[in-house]
């Protein structure tokens, strides 16, 4: 049994705390000064997401589709994510394009979101 109101309380709580971190981190320049600072970040956004999939999925039963439905709902979130990203860079930073910052934040993306499904199964419909 899905208890959908854990769920939201855990999603709600993760998104303000991404939210006051992005925050911080904006304030004091961690993404420019710390050079990994974006990898714990895009973990976590992708575990959120994957949480959030899982809320509005929240299907009876839970198998394989169920699993590549999140996780394909978190790589398209992270792949939009990225090509703003790029525009972004491209017309206002004007920072060049790097496919090793893109690949490593779509990988912590997903990796994120596999263990929200993880998480999922062992803190909200076993606990």
């Amino acid at each position: 049994m899905i208890d959908r109101k854990k769920l939201l309380i855990r999603s709600a709580s993760l998104i303000i705390f991404i939210f006051v971190i992005n925050y911080i981190a904006m304030k004091f320049y961690w993404y420019y000064s710390i050079w990994y600072f974006d990898m714990p970040m895009h973990f976590l956004c992708g575990f959120w997401v994957g949480l959030a999939c899982i809320y509005i999925f929240s299907l009876k039963e839970f198998n394989f589709q169920f699993i590549l439905k999140v996780l394909i709902c978190v790589f398209l979130i992270g792949f939009f994510w990225e090509i703003f990203e790029i525009l972004v860079n491209k017309s206002i930073t004007q920072n060049p394009f790097n496919i090793l910052d893109t690949l490593s934040d779509m990988f912590f993306d997903l990796a994120g979101g596999g263990v929200s499904i993880i998480y999922f199964f062992k803190r909200i419909v076993y606990n």
